[in-house]
């Protein structure tokens, strides 16, 4: 069976970043599990993992655009330190929720500091980045109705209600 639309995959994987550095990897752990066709995983791997089967293995370079896309720069903002009330010790790095006008919130990491001004950035921390993937197909089978439904495969290396 290849994957296609609706497919239940686990694969496990390894993703280093244009100079080599290991960012994440599935060694050690379960397959990570998703249901194709759903955006459970950036587009970019996605695509290059259409008509795969059990048993393939392959490198896939997704650029920004189809992974985490590319740096907006509107989501970089200076806020004042007293925002952060409550807050001691604020050090680049550290992540908040940040509230948006329109009642949500968006997470947000320290990226400067200073005695009157903290930046933060919104952007995904792979925003920008180009993202190479060591990829090997593990398991392929017909996602169930409930999986469809739910818009995520369920069981080891998926989610558990």
């Amino acid at each position: 069976m290849t994957i296609k639309e609706n497919s239940a995959v686990s694969f496990h994987y390894s993703l280093t970043d244009d100079d080599g550095q290991q960012l994440d990897s599935s060694a050690g752990k379960e397959p990570l599990a998703y249901l194709h066709g759903a955006g459970n995983i950036i587009p970019g791997l996605e695509n290059a993992l259409t008509g795969k089967a059990v048993g393939d293995s392959m490198s896939v370079a997704v650029s920004a655009a189809e992974g985490y896309g590319e740096v907006q720069k509107e989501l970089i903002q200076d806020v004042p330190r007293s925002s952060f009330q409550g807050v001691d010790v604020i050090e680049v790095g550290m992540q908040f929720e940040a509230q948006t006008g329109q009642g949500g919130s968006v997470p947000v990491t320290v990226t400067a500091v200073t005695d009157e001004i903290v930046t933060v950035d919104g952007n995904h921390p792979l925003a920008g980045k180009n993202l190479n993937f060591d990829v090997s197909i593990e398991d392929v089978r017909d996602a169930t109705e409930e999986e469809i439904a739910h818009g995520h495969v369920h069981g080891p290396g998926g989610h558990h209600h």
